[in-house]
């Protein structure tokens, strides 16, 4: 990272006066909010609310409650607009990038951009575990018994869009209060 991109990155951080300053701590919604608004620029409510509807439809009344969360953290800036507010990213999608990869190296892989590089070239020559490959691994750490393995089985379930035969589907949990 270069010394001007960690300068602004310093910089944000000091402008914010919001308790979450790090873009790894943005709830999933807020997080893709910010994915719509980045290219954009700029947008109200309706403009997100509409562009995410595409692929993840939310009330308009959430995504405002999403959007007034963003403006008191300080990773938006709103200004009025009739009876609108317009909101504007305070920090780029560049930067924002570069700021979650520094907290990840930072925080699992101890400093070390070699221990993260070996990690995801391990990740790329391995086969994709099986959903039963996770249920243990989760109860081998330390899971509740069948119970957990069960879970974390049809949990992986959901996300690769395979299910084992004794798997029920998975509970969705409702995000929009993120």
């Amino acid at each position: 990272m270069s010394e001007t991109r960690g300068d602004s990155l310093k910089e944000f951080a000091k402008k914010s006066s919001a308790p979450r300053r790090a873009v790894l701590d943005l709830a999933p919604l807020e997080l893709d909010c910010m994915n719509i608004l980045w290219p954009v620029g700029e947008g109200t409510v309706r403009d997100i609310r509409d562009r995410l509807a595409e692929r993840r439809p939310r009330a308009y009344t959430t995504i405002m409650t999403i959007m007034d969360r963003l403006a008191r953290k300080g990773i938006v800036e709103r200004r009025k607009v009739g009876r609108a507010y317009l909101y504007r990213p305070n920090l780029s999608a560049e930067d924002a990038r570069s700021q979650a990869l520094v907290q990840v190296i930072d925080n699992f892989f101890g400093g070390s951009k070699e221990r993260l590089l070996g990690h995801l070239n391990a990740v790329a020559a391995s086969p994709v575990p099986a959903p039963r490959a996770f249920a243990a691994a989760a109860a081998a750490a330390g899971g509740a018994g069948p119970m957990s393995a069960s879970l974390a089985a049809s949990s992986v379930a959901s996300h690769t869009g395979t299910a084992s035969a004794d798997s029920e589907p998975a509970e969705r949990i409702d995000d929009t209060l993120l």
